[in-house]
């Protein structure tokens, strides 16, 4: 049977804060639900992710900001500390485990720089949420033999794919009245949405 990590229960304190935190990262905003005062449930996926986040009151009593070792992971290091960098994020340097290992506790044995081989799994950055819980980027070029890839992109109709366009168009205006200005890679950010939306 397949057993797919679904999602991640992430402790935070104040959730408009957190709410507005991974939002700005890009991440989508899939669920924001509050049927009584003390209990709200906030769910975002990061692009391209098959595994959401859910964060809220009520839902944890782990105490916020202990989480940590969370893992993202990236084809190209250096891009994502520039995009990351971009939306704002308070970002550490691109490292690697000084032994080759994983990542240590507490920021032990990290050499600076990427792995001087450029190894897939082999370098790293890490950044905090406004909670301190720590998240950290490892860059991925090529998984290990049984890693499961993802999904291609498809659709079950003309019908399904123009409401997708639809879908897109509508979170496009947003984007675009965000920037102040019209978006002239629209093209691009359109196949992007649309293939995130599909593979989550």
């Amino acid at each position: 049977m397949d057993m797919k990590l679904e999602v991640v229960v992430v402790p935070i304190a104040d959730v408009d804060r957190a709410k507005d935190f991974y939002t700005s990262l890009g991440w989508r905003e899939d669920a924001d639900i509050a049927p009584t005062p003390d209990y709200r449930v906030v769910q975002v996926t990061p692009p391209g992710s098959g595994c959401s986040v859910i964060f809220g009151s009520g839902i944890t009593s782990a105490a916020p900001g202990s989480a940590e070792g969370l893992m993202l992971a990236v084809s190209d290091i250096e891009a994502a500390r520039q995009e990351l960098a971009g939306h704002g994020v308070d970002i550490g340097e691109v490292f690697h485990p000084a032994d080759g290992a994983f990542i240590h506790a507490g920021g032990a044995a990290r050499a600076p720089g990427p792995a001087p081989d450029r190894s897939s799994y082999g370098s790293y950055l890490s950044f905090s949420d406004p909670d301190g819980n720590v998240w950290f980027v490892q860059e991925v070029t090529s998984r290990l033999p049984g890693r499961v890839t993802a999904a291609k992109a498809a659709y079950d109709s003309a019908a399904d794919l123009a409401e997708a366009l639809r879908r897109a168009e509508t979170a496009h205006g947003k984007h675009e009245a965000e920037l102040g200005q019209r978006d002239e890679n629209w093209p691009e950010w359109y196949a992007q949405y649309m293939v995130d939306e599909r593979n989550a």
